[in-house]
């Protein structure tokens, strides 16, 4: 295990850490609230704590609609990173899609074009929008993309199998192509019928991390790729392990963390054995601060991976912290979670 030399941020910023916790190596806990650039996910903030222990930073940022039994998945990346060596890397370079929330098509392509990605992840089925609306935001994609850029759509579980066949259809042809569908519909049962009835490839994502048995989806022939997010599934050495036992194609996806979050996810990216995907990593920009002084942000669709762990940064850290009822609900929340995780 490694020291993490730098001070951490003020006392006075500092929930109390739970025994569980303390136990484990953990010395500092802080809780953050960061407004959002552009709604997205149906949030405008994003909340958490970040844990500080004997190997460095880790982050605990479960979504408000995760029970107390998911979140504790989500603290146990949280210990895992903050105090245990990550895995030896086998890439120095992990290549990210741009993703594209849902917006005008102008804005959409100007975000495709700024990004200088190959990849673009782009939301769709969301409340805000219609399935027209949607294709000509994939248009708008296309066009900054290229003929050759891969654009894969996300709908969060939006339609039952016979909306999301005929949404598709509709979809793939605006967009020239779609490398995967993710998440189409809520549950693996229905992600299994689809994939019978359709020719684009799908991916699971939260049927697989909020069902406790990410083994399931590849069992049921329910995905052709697995969304991998290193926090609702317990940590990079249970990511690595779900990896190594997959016969479909992983790709590494981002829960929207700040940039503590974002490097335990690179690391994973970096340290499977086969990535022929480009990660769901490229999130910083969602967020209107950070932790760090230096944000992770790709360049031109990819990302060096930094060895060197980072530190979260005092001021700013104290610049987004939660105010005295967010983080007052964060210790509840994270004393409850801390008494499950083993």
């Amino acid at each position: 295990m490694t020291s993490s030399a730098p001070v951490p941020p003020p006392l006075a910023l500092s929930l109390p850490v739970p025994a569980p916790l303390r136990e484990r190596g953990i010395s500092r806990a802080v809780a953050f609230s960061i407004p959002m650039t552009l709604r997205f996910r149906g949030i405008t903030r994003r909340e958490g704590v970040l844990l500080h222990g004997i190997s460095g930073w880790g982050e605990f940022s479960p979504f408000s609609e995760y029970g107390t039994a998911e979140s504790a998945n989500w603290l146990r990346c949280a210990v895992e990173a903050a105090t245990c060596d990550y895995p030896e890397m086998r890439r120095g370079e992990v290549g990210v899609n741009v993703t594209v929330p849902v917006v005008a098509p102008e804005h959409a392509h100007r975000i495709v074009s700024e990004s200088g990605a190959r990849t673009a992840k782009v939301k769709v089925a969301d409340a805000r929008s219609s399935l027209p609306e949607d294709a000509e935001r994939l248009r708008a994609v296309r066009d900054a993309l290229g003929p050759q850029g891969k654009i894969r759509v996300d709908a969060n579980a939006a339609w039952d199998v016979a909306e999301a066949s005929a949404a598709l259809e509709v979809l793939e042809q605006a967009a020239g192509g779609l490398e995967y569908a993710e998440q189409p519909c809520p549950s693996l049962e229905e992600l299994a019928e689809l994939r019978r009835r359709i020719a684009v490839p799908i991916a699971a994502d939260e049927s697989i991390r909020r069902a406790g048995d990410p083994e399931r989806a590849i069992a049921m022939e329910a995905a052709d790729v697995v969304v991998v997010k290193v926090q609702p599934l317990g940590g990079v050495r249970r990511c690595l392990a779900l990896a190594a036992a997959s016969p479909v194609r992983v790709v590494v996806s981002s829960a929207l963390e700040t940039s503590i979050g974002l490097y335990t996810g690179y690391r994973l990216a970096a340290s499977l054995e086969s990535l022929d995907l480009d990660c769901g990593l490229g999130t910083a920009s969602l967020l209107g601060a950070d932790v760090l002084a230096e944000t992770l942000r790709p360049t031109a669709g990819s990302l060096a991976v930094p060895q060197v762990r980072p530190v979260a940064e005092a001021r700013a850290v104290a610049a987004v912290a939660a105010d005295e009822a967010t983080a007052r609900a964060w210790q509840e929340r994270l004393a409850l979670c801390a008494e499950l995780i083993d």
